[in-house]
């Protein structure tokens, strides 16, 4: 009987899609008034009975239009949507395949003809601004946002929660075009749902003062803004969750919202010894810390498996709170603000192998060390926004922060020559009590000047941070050999660092065509001081006190910063493309006083020119290319110019050289973006560059009995590095419920470093090579399947026959998949494999890393439980192996160990029209 209802399921199943009619529409749209083409105007069909959405894309240069789907239903609403003219609706036979409606003629909204009405596009497309309707688009149950924009044509959302539009980094969400809780855009991604968003914009990021005067913002990263629907700008909602597991394993989360139009108050609140994001909710994985696989650096190092939370190594059991609060006060003034308080406990235990490579040998390091860390922090910011008029505007932006750290720290380190034989070693432990506050604060003036785009702009911001510690430490250090020496160290140092900032900046904008070519007048002024104090006395056996003052191994140094920096501007701003130009003098000042070796006091100035250039070129709103170069200069730091010998560790002395000049980089960068909203293509490319003079790096040599190291620091030329990378993704629809999608892309890394071993210079040029394919199938409510695999092909090169070039090849597989069957569960895993078979003998080379998690829904899906198993073949490792100039060294350290969890979330919401009350119960303001 069971067969026979399997077959007949399956009878029914193809009987069902035999009856979905596939359709084509195609034909071309003209501007009534001028009879010219609209290109990206929004062309899309709805089921008449629900008004889903089935289909949709978007005209090309020449106002053709290709639209391709399919459907059970006999007719379909057909619209037309462009800015500026009114909305086309007719009503489409699905009677045969292919419709052709010729020439469709829009016209200008005026709101008066009857057959023309208004509807919602799914998508679209205005000259700075791309605009998604939500409700277009299907996501699973209970889907917060980071869901909503995985399904977003254009839009990527790794695992780390970085989102990426049409290949460009967004950096800041907004809220009603508030900030929500600062600018951590995860915190709105993975907590607000998108039942509350009607509309995502997505623009060029700005700051406040750049919107008011329409300048261009910011073309290499992105700002998205979440729209709340207008009746669900009144009202209560949020949701709550909790867990507890195996190994003393729990979590728990909480979120409410009061919205009240204009007023938004939000609060957070959350904790777990997980490894966790401090403010998740645990429904599907949410729970779980970042996901395994291989990171890799630009130096050539990568790691396998790690877990990453407060510093990426150990075990974190953390707590939050969270408050967040925006309101309009007034009709010219706007003020959001939030308040965080941290609280951490980390422990880890590392070990680590390394092989250094010199001229003319090689030594060998073992090390071992546990640490634990404490940690408590308040953070707190306020924007405020004045408009006092229509031509003028202030913005305030104050913040404040305070932290208190505790942490024991134990090590002990190992090193042997050539020929394994034991040279020295250090058994070493610290206890740090540190203090820290910070205030920073910006103030910005901003008066426009007629229609042209003419303005002058204020700005003034200033800092203050102040840092105490309280440092014991007790250390063993023996050096073998001809002469031994034993340097033991039981000790208390009292640290102060205090940092004071001012920066002003004045700039006047002219227009010399109206909104299109301007000119600028900018000079800005820098001024830091810090003082750096470190008092260490030695332990008095007859005083049982530290009260012995240690000068070689104290430090009072105030060190100062100064540049003055003129500059003259130009951009152009057209309908298709834009360019800007500035050049700059930096004259700059560094004054560094040693208060206790006044000998070592040092005062240079160094002038330098300084330029931005950058172009962009729209070849349409679907695809443009952008291309730019800074020249800029950085000073050494404050430690790299003291010319006094640090003998803090006695295995590494430290010189500084007062004779350090600023480092001159040359940037270069440029891109390529574009999606076919026809096709679902989408391709994007990049490519980063850099050339820099002066380049401040340590010189360190080796006393080959000792194996004692001595560093110092030198300018030198000669560094450059690029990287190269492009991404091509396809969407294939395969009928109403299934699509399939693909992505291939990859990345290629290369930098050229001059270095110095023994006095030896050479160069190392290490190169990685990183494709990636990925594949997805989807079928709405059944199904979801995901495989990617990612080779990383790394090579070091050196320029001297003492170095062995470096090769290794590292393998990351994974897949993801989801089941929603039956309807109120839900079945999720993610699998991944990681293979490094380079590592040295003791470190695991290979792990499977395995999550999954299984959902009910209850209470109408306002419930959710969730069983969730953490590495379910307790295989987490995060050994890696990093290669440098040299040396190679292979590490791990603690990770979370496998773990059941069972939770339940609960999401309440009281958001209705108009104020008025709904099934829930709850209230709403007055």
């Amino acid at each position: 009987m069971k067969k026979l209802a399997l077959v007949f399921t399956f009878l029914f199943t193809l009987f069902s899609y035999s009856q979905e009619k596939s359709f084509e529409i195609t034909g071309n749209i003209q501007a009534e008034d001028t009879k010219l083409p609209l290109e990206s105007a929004t062309v899309y069909v709805e089921r008449t009975k629900d008004s889903s959405v089935v289909s949709y894309t978007i005209s090309d240069k020449e106002g053709k239009f290709q639209l391709k789907g399919t459907t059970y239903d006999d007719s379909l609403n057909f619209y037309i949507s462009f800015v500026g003219y009114a909305t086309y609706l007719k009503k489409l036979n699905i009677d045969r395949e292919k419709i052709d409606l010729k020439t469709v003629l829009m016209q200008v909204d005026n709101n008066l003809d009857e057959v023309l009405v208004k509807s919602t596009a799914p998508i679209t497309i205005k000259k700075d601004t791309l605009e998604f309707n939500v409700k277009s688009f299907k996501t699973k149950k209970d889907a917060t946002v980071e869901d909503l924009l995985k399904v977003l044509p254009g839009v990527e959302v790794d695992d780390e929660g970085n989102i990426t539009v049409n290949g460009k980094s967004v950096n800041k969400i907004l809220v009603n075009g508030k900030p929500f809780f600062g600018n951590d855009p995860t915190i709105t991604t993975k907590n607000l749902t998108k039942d509350i968003i009607e509309k995502i914009q997505v623009v060029d990021t700005k700051t406040n003062a750049e919107a008011f005067t329409g300048e261009e913002g910011d073309k290499e990263n992105k700002t998205i803004n979440l729209t709340i629907k207008e009746e669900n700008n009144r009202g209560v909602f949020g949701r709550v969750a909790a867990g507890a597991g195996t190994d003393k394993r729990y979590e728990f989360a909480g979120m409410i919202n009061f919205f009240d139009n204009e007023r938004r108050i939000s609060v957070l609140a959350g904790g777990n010894n997980t490894n966790s994001p401090g403010f998740s909710f645990g429904e599907i994985s949410k729970m779980f810390g970042r996901g395994g696989g291989i990171s890799f650096n630009s130096n050539g190092s990568f790691a396998v498996g790690g877990r990453s939370f407060g510093g990426g190594q150990g075990i974190t059991t953390s707590q939050n709170v969270g408050v967040n609060y925006a309101d309009q006060i007034g009709n010219n003034t706007e003020i959001s603000s939030d308040y965080f308080y941290a609280s951490s406990s980390s422990e880890n235990e590392s070990s680590s192998e390394r092989e250094t490579i010199l001229s003319d040998s090689r030594f060998f390091s073992n090390s071992t060390s546990r640490s634990i860390n404490d940690n408590d922090s308040h953070n707190y910011n306020l924007e405020l926004e004045i408009e006092t008029d229509s031509t003028f505007q202030i913005n305030i932006e104050p913040s404040f922060s305070y932290s208190q750290n505790r942490a024991a720290f134990n090590s002990q380190d190992e090193t042997f020559d050539d020929d394994l034989v034991l040279t020295n070693q250090s058994d070493v432990s610290s206890n740090v009590e540190s203090f820290a506050r910070e205030f920073n604060n910006d103030i910005t003036a901003t008066k426009r000047f007629g229609s042209r785009g003419a303005f002058v702009r204020i700005q003034l911001e200033n800092s203050v941070s102040q840092q105490d510690s309280d440092d014991f430490i007790n250390s063993v250090t023996e050096i073998f050999g001809d002469n031994p020496e034993t340097i033991v160290r039981d000790q208390f140092t009292d640290g102060e660092n205090n940092s004071y900032g001012v920066n002003a900046q004045f700039r006047y904008r002219y227009a010399i065509i109206a909104k299109k070519f301007f000119t600028d007048i900018r000079y800005r002024y820098d001024l830091n001081k810090s003082k750096n104090r470190q008092s260490t006395f030695d332990f008095n056996a007859t005083d049982q006190d530290f009260t012995d003052f240690n000068t070689e191994l104290s430090t009072d140094f105030e060190y100062g910063d100064t540049q003055s920096i003129p500059e003259v501007g130009v951009t152009y701003r057209g309908e298709k493309w834009s360019v800007g130009l500035r050049v700059g003098y930096n004259i700059r000042t560094l004054e560094n006083s040693d208060l206790l070796r006044p000998q070592f006091n040092v005062a240079r100035t160094f002038r330098n020119f300084q330029t931005i250039y950058n172009f962009n070129y729209r070849f349409s709103p679907k695809s443009s290319i952008y291309m730019g170069h800074r020249l800029t200069n950085s000073p050494p730091g404050i430690r790299q110019l003291q010319a006094f010998t640090d003998v803090s560790n006695p295995l590494n002395i430290v010189v500084g050289n007062p004779n350090l000049a600023p480092s001159n980089r040359h940037n270069f960068y440029g891109g390529y973006s574009g999606f076919d909203w026809q096709k679902r293509t989408g391709f994007y490319a990049n490519f980063n560059g850099s050339i820099t003079n002066n380049q401040v790096i340590a010189r360190t040599s080796v006393d080959p009995e000792t194996l004692r190291r001595t560093t110092t620091y030198d300018n030198v030329d000669g560094n450059y590095s690029y990287s190269v990378s492009a991404n091509y993704s396809k969407d294939f629809k395969i009928d109403s419920l299934r699509t399939f999608k693909f992505r291939i892309g990859s990345r290629y890394n290369f930098n050229n470093r001059i270095n110095f071993n023994n006095d030896v210079q050479y160069s190392s040029k290490v190169s990685i090579f990183s494709p990636n394919l990925g594949l997805e199938f989807l079928w709405e409510k059944v199904l979801e399947f995901k495989p990617y695999y990612r080779p990383t092909f790394t090579n070091n090169a050196f320029d001297i026959d003492a170095f062995e070039d470096i090769q290794f090849t590292t393998h990351t597989a994974g897949l993801r998949t989801a089941t929603f069957l039956p309807k109120q569960l839900e079945w999720r895993n993610d699998i991944s494999f990681n293979y490094n078979p380079n590592v040295a003998d003791g470190f695991q080379k290979s792990a499977w890393f395995w999550n999954s998690t299984l959902a009910y829904s209850i209470f109408k899906d306002k419930g959710l439980i969730t069983l969730k198993v953490y590495d379910l073949l307790n295989q987490n490792t995060n050994a890696r192996r990093i290669a440098n100039q040299d040396f190679i060294e292979d590490r791990e350290s603690t990770v979370l160990q496998q773990y059941f969890m069972l939770s339940f979330s609960y999401k309440f919401n009281s958001l209705g029209k108009k104020g008025e009350n709904n099934d829930d119960g709850f209230f709403f303001f007055n």
